[in-house]
């Protein structure tokens, strides 16, 4: 029943959400405009539920690829333009996403979703079940890396240290997934963009960091 009760929320909250962040919208486009030659929006492929895949769209905020692009999980700093990095610190970037919960390709909350050719290396084994729900907006996974991925710099320190807690993140809350939850993470994702936008660098760790660290301890064993 939840499952049904969510899709319509998902479907109300991201068109009211659209009409009212219009302005914001137009500011974005403007910005990467005038800040970057290329494309307004940036589109890459990604799994939705089921490994499915679709079509996922940001704001561009790093300048096009010269030549092959790099195979990283962390954006490419020498590419990222000052307009874009304001936009991925406040998540303006994302806005075009909302287009994919009311699509159906995604949910408000959710685990966020792999690009399609790491989906099958990275939600493998007891990490499978990740992919059997809509990917989302916003997660207590993507909370730890917006505040603490974001502080890494090495795409090979970030794979080792971030990438393996965010995975059983993502995992946690798959098998926890609730209203009261999603409610939580969805003032809680506000409150931290809040906070980044008044200047705020340090934060306290996500309530889930604890009993995933244990698991994953465990999971070695």
């Amino acid at each position: 029943m939840y499952k049904v009760v969510k899709r319509l929320l998902d479907i109300i909250l991201c068109s009211f959400a659209v009409i009212v962040l219009s302005p914001l919208y137009l500011f974005a486009a403007v910005g990467v405009f005038i800040s970057s030659p290329g494309s307004i929006l940036y589109h890459s492929m990604r799994a939705g539920k089921d490994k499915k895949p679709f079509k996922f769209y940001k704001f561009r905020s790093m300048h096009q690829p010269k030549g092959k692009k790099k195979d990283m999980f962390m954006a490419d700093p020498d590419r990222l333009f000052p307009f874009g990095q304001l936009m991925r610190r406040l998540k303006i970037d994302e806005l075009p996403q909302l287009i994919n919960v009311i699509k159906g390709d995604m949910s408000i909350v959710g685990p966020r979703p792999m690009t399609a050719e790491h989906v099958d290396e990275m939600y493998s084994g007891r990490y499978e079940k990740v992919a059997s729900i809509r990917p989302g907006l916003t997660s207590a996974a993507s909370l730890y890396d917006y505040t603490v991925g974001d502080t890494y710099h090495d795409d090979a320190a970030y794979r080792r240290e971030v990438l393996p807690v965010k995975l059983e993140m993502e995992l946690y809350y798959v098998e926890h997934e609730s209203f009261l939850y999603d409610v939580s993470l969805v003032i809680r994702t506000v409150t931290t963009i809040l906070e980044v936008f008044s200047g705020k660098k340090e934060f306290k760790d996500q309530p889930e960091l604890k009993i995933v660290r244990k698991r994953m301890r465990r999971a070695k064993k």
